[in-house]
């Protein structure tokens, strides 16, 4: 779907006005009095994200109109109303949409609906062979009559391809999309400025990174480690100052059967968005790239697939991480945080970064903590969390903090290895997280996000459609823009 603005309005077949919780008296049309009581008959007030749909008779052509709420007029409000302009339009026949908005809005909020209608835009129908033709989409076009949205959109725009990089990522099945296919995937960065280093098997062996490696061993997929550096800066500039980069660490299991602890096989195809962390991380890269950001972030994703087969890591094996802490494996199904601690000591060893943020789908016991309502959020922190935990409101990816401490951390001390992998049936999110924490150097910010419940649904959310959902990835990037950016 092709997002423009225009000054004026132009010909299409179907139109759109953005209106006001209450605000019905200036809709610019011959039977806007026809159209407001037919709206008043649906009760539709202007409430933000609420639609009706009528069509009117102006000047003797028959019109298909919409009428979307914008509510008190916030952003996310905007967002909101977006989208519902392509819920109801993506596969109604209509082919253009032309938006006008009831008030005055600035180009900024223009740039936000055409955001939320892009976003809700998104599907994937890659391995479609056949579709109903009422299900396939229709709509091409919206133009938003607006003539200042210029920059306001460009940076929205950036966002929005980071998020649909996102639910790509997060969509493909696992015989698609596997830790080499991850980065080829993510080699079109390097067209945005961004760097990109990759590390094999053998170089991670060479590292010891034992515990990301004790993951892979049972699958004939090989891991691979991906980082993805941009500098919007001027560090790398004769004269100019390196700074410590902000960085991003994404769990990136491609597939997750739980190894020998396997998986009930109900559900299991479900797996293949284990990889949602690294998936979030790589769609903020490409976010912050595509706007030019100005700041240096670094996103590094530990890529796996976790398989059963004969040379798999058993119950009870004991493995050395990156870090020379050894760790008691007592379920090979809490692999992501074996993963994410030899990655989170490469990052410090290469980057000495002052602040640490990863992404997981990292427990069930998340889901069951918040649903699908919330991510789940720890940091040793308080002004780290504090932060984070505005930006995900601003942008609509909520976060909801969760405690640490002593009492959680000696329920993962191991008899015979310095840690082991889980801790009691109860609290599992809180002591996957403090096994993180025990990774993280003196001295280094650190937050941990357990997105278990967020990176995909079940039912149509506001700016998104069942499936990939994209999260992470807008929280990143407003948390860029307000702390880091300068």
């Amino acid at each position: 779907m092709e997002i423009a603005f225009s000054p004026v309005r132009p010909e299409a077949d179907t139109l759109v006005f953005a209106v006001p919780k209450g605000g019905f008296d200036a809709l610019p049309l011959s039977a806007a009095s026809v159209l407001v009581g037919g709206a008043a008959a649906a009760r539709f007030t202007g409430e933000a994200g609420s639609s009706f749909e009528s069509f009117v008779d102006e000047g003797g052509k028959v019109l298909r109109v919409v009428l979307v709420g914008t509510g008190a007029g916030g952003d996310v409000d905007f967002e909101r109303a977006g989208a519902a302009l392509t819920a109801r339009l993506a596969t109604s026949g209509a082919v253009h949409a032309a938006v006008e908005f009831v008030g005055a809005p600035g180009g900024e909020q223009a740039a936000r609906l055409a955001f939320g209608a892009l976003l809700r835009g998104w599907r994937i129908d890659t391995y479609r062979t056949r579709q109903a033709e009422k299900a396939k989409p229709t709509l091409k076009q919206v133009t938003l009559v607006s003539s200042d949205a210029g920059a306001a959109w460009e940076r929205q725009a950036a966002v929005a391809a980071g998020v649909a990089f996102t639910r790509e990522l997060v969509a493909e099945p696992a015989n698609v999309l596997y830790p080499e296919s991850f980065v080829e995937r993510c080699r079109h960065l390097e067209e945005l400025g961004v760097r990109i280093t990759v590390l094999d098997k053998a170089a991670m062996a060479e590292l010891g990174m034992g515990a990301l490696l004790g993951v892979a061993q049972g699958s004939m997929r090989e891991p691979r480690l991906l980082a993805m550096e941009w500098d919007g800066t001027d560090s790398a500039g004769t004269g100019g100052v390196i700074e410590k980069p902000l960085v991003f660490v994404g769990k990136g299991v491609t597939f997750d059967t739980g190894g020998i602890s396997l998986k009930p096989g109900a559900g299991m195809e479900d797996m293949k968005w284990d990889m949602g962390g690294a998936g979030a991380v790589a769609g903020a890269i490409k976010a912050l790239a595509g706007r030019k950001a100005k700041a240096r972030v670094v996103g590094i994703c530990g890529l796996v697939e976790n398989m059963p087969d004969g040379n798999a890591q058993r119950p009870g094996d004991i493995v050395t991480s990156m870090s020379g802490q050894t760790i008691e494996v007592l379920n090979t199904d809490a692999e992501g945080r074996l993963v994410l601690c030899d990655v989170i000591t490469w990052a410090q060893k290469t980057y000495a970064p002052e602040i640490i943020i990863d992404l997981a789908t990292l427990t069930g016991a998340m889901i069951i903590s918040l649903g699908n309502e919330y991510a789940g959020i720890f940091a040793n922190d308080d002004g780290l969390a504090d932060d984070l935990i505005a930006a995900g409101k601003a942008a609509g990816d909520p976060l909801w903090r969760f405690p640490l401490g002593d009492a959680y951390n000696k329920l993962i001390d191991s008899p015979i290895a310095d840690m082991k992998n889980i801790g009691p049936r109860y609290g599992g999110s809180i002591t996957a997280a403090q096994f993180i924490k025990r990774f993280v150097e003196e001295g280094v910010k650190w937050a941990h996000l357990d997105i278990a419940g967020m990176v995909w649904a079940d039912k149509p959310g506001a700016t998104w459609d069942k499936g990939a959902t994209g999260y992470g990835v807008r929280l990143l990037d407003r948390y860029v823009a307000d702390k880091i950016e300068k």
